[in-house]
């Protein structure tokens, strides 16, 4: 998080989420599992690679799907080798690596958006690149975007975004694919995804890829939102980690403190599943540093591009290197989807900016913050672990329904300087278990995750 006063990084690359489009968030459809509506106004689509017939389904160069309970994607025989000089250590080594490109999925939202995310262990001497590529509603294609290189460690490669990449058309902003203009009325109308699963030459290492996906999304522009009825009471125990606690350690990382709002609310809802590092793990971490599992989290989401610990797939995919744990970013449309998940135990983290004035109780301003929604309270209100609390004990917070809705959903609002700057439109992270129970899995198909 950053305050007002100081925008974030993603805040200066952010392109405006969407513009001249019509209609207002509301509750996600049941029926599909794939996409957000309200009515005649799709919102939000959802598409994901999980199965073993969804692996067999695409187009394989060396890579191969692998059955079982929790069906993924290896490499079978390496299709080639290649080159890789890291940008940020500036070594280059060769690497074999093999494919896998997703079938042509058409958009049920045709989008201005796309955030990819995935789930995948990537033992020493492996990683991957997940890449995108797409048709606009003009009939043009977009070229390949890398929408992340990734490994759940660091000493093989750094994980990292790719700036720099445009056609004019659309842009990729650390995690998030945009089109340029979205008042041309241009739209990504559908796309492909693509894997490429590295290893070290000679040997029988690989990344297991277990989920593959994207969301797509057509966020009407907005200054305020509908306000939801409240329809739960639900608190759930979620652990309690403040960042703040943690300002000045590891600059590497980001230098804690108001940057680790992300990892810090990851860290919190992996424990609640019942994760947590290991000691050897942790042993890397200063001994004087309490809740040092919050430094684990930093380093291994840290995108060593954006420079920050916020890179919102590689949080999830951080999530998912835990034990049958599974991450995806998606973004919801109101409060009812969220009392829809906190009914199941899925708690989730939200993605927010606002001035000090517009949350009551926060006592700061911020261009990006996450926090993690635990619960409503009797009247409606918001229970949520936030982070940017001077220490664990006062992380738990209650803020007003209206102002917390409005401040996560639009995609619109004003900074401290008056200025018309974005917001994030509902974007929140959703971590919960590889095998959902089936009340779990109703209610992610609720708000459009399978």
């Amino acid at each position: 998080m950053t305050r007002a006063a100081e925008p974030s990084r993603r805040t200066i690359l952010a392109a405006a989420v969407a513009a001249a489009a019509t209609g207002a968030a509301g509750p996600a459809s049941a029926a599909t599992g794939t996409r957000s509506t309200q009515g005649p106004s799709s919102l939000v689509d959802n598409r994901a690679w999980t199965s073993y017939t969804d692996w067999c389904s695409g187009t394989a160069q060396g890579t191969r799907a692998v059955a079982g309970a929790r069906p993924g994607l290896v490499i079978a025989a390496p299709a080639g080798t290649a080159d890789y000089t890291d940008p940020h250590t500036q070594k280059t080594a060769t690497w074999e690596y093999a494919t896998w490109t997703s079938p042509l999925h058409r958009l049920s939202v045709p989008s201005t958006e796309v955030i990819a995310s995935w789930n995948a262990k990537t033992p020493a001497g492996t990683w991957l690149q997940v890449e995108l590529t797409g048709t606009y509603s003009d009939g043009t294609d977009t070229p390949w975007y890398v929408m992340g290189r990734w490994a759940a460690g660091d000493q093989d490669i750094k994980r990292t975004s790719v700036d720099g990449q445009t056609d004019k058309k659309s842009t990729v902003w650390t995690d998030t694919f945009s089109i340029d203009d979205a008042a041309s009325g241009l739209r990504l109308a559908a796309y492909r995804l693509r894997l490429t699963l590295y290893r070290t030459p000679g040997t029988k290492g690989t990344p297991t890829v277990w989920r593959l996906g994207a969301m797509g999304s057509d966020i009407p522009d907005r200054f305020t939102v509908p306000a939801s009825t409240p329809g739960l009471a639900r608190e759930l125990a979620v652990p309690r980690y403040s960042q703040e606690i943690h300002a000045g350690q590891y600059p590497e990382y980001d230098n804690g403190g108001e940057a680790w709002c992300s990892p810090t609310s990851s860290q919190m809802i992996i424990e609640y599943w019942g994760r947590k590092p290991t000691a050897e793990q942790l042993a890397w971490v200063d001994p004087q540093f309490a809740d040092p599992q919050v430094c684990q989290a930093a380093r291994f989401t840290y995108d060593y591009q954006y420079g920050g610990c916020g890179n919102w797939p590689f949080n999830a995919a951080y999530a998912a290197t835990y034990k049958d744990l599974q991450g995806v970013v998606t973004r919801l449309g109101s409060l009812t989807d969220l009392e829809t998940l906190i009914a199941a135990g899925i708690p989730a983290i939200t993605s927010q900016s606002f001035l000090k004035s517009e949350l009551t109780g926060a006592g700061y301003g911020t261009s990006g913050h996450l926090m993690t929604v635990i619960g409503f309270t009797a009247d409606g209100d918001v229970i949520a672990n936030d982070p940017f609390s001077v220490d664990d004990g006062a992380v738990r917070r209650v803020y007003k329904r209206s102002e917390w809705e409005t401040i996560w959903l639009r995609t619109k609002r004003y900074n401290a300087s008056g200025k018309v700057v974005s917001g994030t439109g509902g974007v929140c992270y959703l971590y919960f278990p590889a095998r959902p129970t089936p009340a779990q899995r109703r209610a992610l198909a609720a708000v459009g995750v399978r």
